[in-house]
């Protein structure tokens, strides 16, 4: 599927629920031929084709599950699935390649507005050779680009810790930046 298709597939997962509440016309968001339909009762129905002629139709129900369905050209039967709202969001950032690795614990994400931004979000374990200094004394952002977003250690989550945080030993810090920035962070603060 190509990225234009990627594209509407995590717009539509992302924001048609809100755009609907708001009486947004997806239509005029993706210059696409795109028909939405309200169905009383039922929801609504958000379809277009493909350029293979393919139809692709999705519901967003009033039971709050989200529907689609394909039915590629010349058949008579379409295939079917129905998700939750977070499923369809998954399978937004999968269609996205905002997926997550799960051997580096890392997530990128694309946003579709801005074509070149592209932010990871990647998660490490602090080692002894770093435990004991704090966010401020690793100069984490000036030296990498870095941010600091979240560390886990034991039961307990901060978010946004602040400069005087104190890392220890086991800790698993969660990190926000470019890809760049990421690998200086892992030369420069990440040693052995």
């Amino acid at each position: 599927m190509g990225h234009w298709y990627a594209f509407f597939f995590y717009s539509l997962t992302s924001y048609a629920s809100v755009l609907h509440n708001h009486q947004i016309s997806l239509a005029s968001i993706f210059f696409m031929p795109l028909r939405s339909v309200n169905l009383p009762g039922v929801g609504t129905k958000y379809e277009f084709t493909t350029d293979k002629g393919d139809t692709v139709a999705i519901f967003f129900t009033k039971s709050g599950t989200i529907q689609m369905y394909t039915l590629q050209q010349g058949c008579r039967t379409p295939s079917a699935a129905e998700m939750t709202p977070m499923e369809a969001r998954r399978l937004g950032n999968i269609l996205t390649g905002a997926i997550i690795e799960a051997e580096s614990e890392s997530v990128e994400i694309a946003f579709s507005a801005l074509a070149d931004l592209r932010i990871t979000i990647h998660t490490y374990l602090i080692q002894k050779a770093i435990a004991g200094k704090t966010i401020e004394d690793l100069q984490i952002r000036t030296k990498t680009g870095v941010t600091v977003i979240a560390v886990s250690r034991k039961d307990r989550n901060i978010i946004n810790p602040p400069p005087s945080f104190v890392f220890e030993t086991g800790d698993a810090v969660v990190v926000i930046g470019e890809t760049d920035q990421l690998k200086r962070f892992e030369r420069e603060v990440m040693v052995d």
